[in-house]
């Protein structure tokens, strides 16, 4: 496990690929006014690996900011598990987790997400969403928000869906003359738009979105 300190007022920002068989995990502590920023992605097409991540984060210190943002295009009999952990031990912090996987042919995903927060830890500010498309019949994904709150005066929410592309938009759109595999990689494109548009680098968002156009353009059967 690797042992990351942010000192206070510092801030980090981390970058986390699955591209092989392991398990890498973090455990990081985050000092006073500090900031961290984690991207995370899987983004390997038709590589055979299974890769768990785990992040375990801890706001020591107050006014503390942690931002978790996550893609992950599973194909193949890819195995990616991420679980992540941010204790919000002391007042005033706040933190942000926006995770999306789209998974298809036999791969399998998992999300983990626990938040805690301590009973001493007032005016927290906490969200957590993680949405995840299948698009194939044997394509799996696992979801599993934790929230355990012992503070009254914070402002915490969490959200997961799993479910299949929108056929009524899919409609709509071949309605008005769109062929489906293009309809179907655009819904997606916008799909991943919110998490992409956090890298804030216009150059590097616009490279992200080509490769990831290119993970679906075999045109994944839907789920019926």
């Amino acid at each position: 496990m690797q042992e990351i300190i942010i000192h206070k007022g510092e801030r980090k920002h981390l970058v986390i690929t699955c591209v092989s068989d392991e398990t890498a995990q973090w455990r990081i502590i985050q000092e006073a006014g500090s900031v961290l920023t984690v991207h995370l992605f899987c983004l390997e097409k038709d590589a055979d690996i299974r890769c768990n991540v785990l992040l375990d984060i801890d706001q020591a210190g107050e006014h503390a900011e942690t931002y978790i943002y996550g893609i992950g295009i599973l194909s193949g009999k890819q195995h990616i598990s991420v679980h992540t952990r941010v204790r919000h031990s002391v007042p005033n912090g706040k933190s942000n987790q926006l995770l999306k996987f789209a998974v298809k042919d036999e791969s399998k995903g998992a999300f983990l997400g626990e938040l805690i927060v301590a009973p001493h830890a007032q005016h927290t500010e906490a969200l957590q969403t993680n949405r995840n498309v299948l698009l194939s019949p044997t394509a799996t994904m696992q979801t599993q928000p934790q929230l355990e709150i012992y503070a009254d005066d914070v402002k915490c929410s969490h959200g997961a869906s799993t479910g299949q592309i929108d056929e009524s938009a899919l409609f709509y759109m071949q309605q008005r003359g769109i062929d489906p595999g293009e309809a179907r990689r655009l819904l997606l494109a916008a799909f991943f738009h919110d998490v992409v548009s956090t890298l804030g680098e216009p150059a590097i968002e616009e490279r992200l979105q080509r490769k990831i156009a290119a993970l679906l353009e075999d045109r994944p059967h839907l789920r019926c």
